[in-house]
């Protein structure tokens, strides 16, 4: 594997601070598995395609949530008697 092949692997410090979140929130997202990691000895590492991913999703669910909130309110339809 030649250094263009070298996957890039951040530090959780590294992903915290791409974040702009506290270390142990970025902890906290990859040992509950909400960011894929792997374990290297006692260290955690995000490779930098999965944290990319991670943003990737976040953002489009910030687009279907305001996709949801320009739809409208629903009009209910009730039976008449």
């Amino acid at each position: 594997m030649n250094d263009s092949q070298t996957p890039v692997l951040l530090t959780v410090k590294e992903v915290a601070s791409t974040l702009r979140v506290h270390y142990r929130t970025a902890y906290r997202m990859v040992t509950s598995g909400e960011l894929k990691a792997i374990r290297i000895g006692k260290q955690w590492r995000v490779h930098q395609s999965a944290l990319l991913e991670f943003i990737e999703d976040g953002w489009k669910e910030v687009q279907k949530s305001k996709k949801r909130m320009h739809s409208g309110p629903k009009q209910l339809k009730l039976p008449l008697e």
